[in-house]
């Protein structure tokens, strides 16, 4: 596998390639504003290169002048779920957390800024592992 992409955005990388819908809908969520207007900065890598990617494999793909402070992987959970459930890999500490599509723009907004910390995340998930928001 190649190095993933640097860009200053926040990577969300196709990992299934099972269901096209579903990555669609991960690319709606991700390009719909919140309700009050708010846009996760990411950029979207979907090559199947990257099919079956782990987050260990992912850390070793990241490039050394990577600035964002996380990667986001759409994988196989992220496809058997309405709600889209991608998985946050905190670049810093390598701990993850899993956000439903539509609200990774409060976790990347907020990570990106140094508004807040991977913690208050992973600290406000729901029983099923997931973060829907404040």
């Amino acid at each position: 596998m190649n190095q993933l992409p640097c860009t200053v955005e926040a990577l969300v990388v196709r990992t299934d390639f099972s269901a096209d819908g579903a990555w669609d809908a991960v690319r709606e969520a991700l390009f719909s504003s919140s309700k009050d207007g708010f846009l996760p900065n990411v950029a979207l890598v979907d090559d199947l290169q990257y099919e079956g990617l782990t987050p260990d494999q992912t850390l070793d793909l990241i490039p050394a002048d990577y600035q964002h402070p996380l990667v986001v992987l759409a994988d196989s959970v992220t496809v058997a779920s309405t709600e889209r459930p991608l998985l946050v890999v905190d670049l810093r500490t390598g701990r993850r957390v899993r956000v439903a599509a539509a609200e990774l723009w409060s976790i990347e907004n907020n990570l990106s800024g140094a508004n807040m910390d991977f913690d208050e995340f992973t600290n406000a998930v729901d029983d099923d592992g997931v973060f829907r928001g404040f």
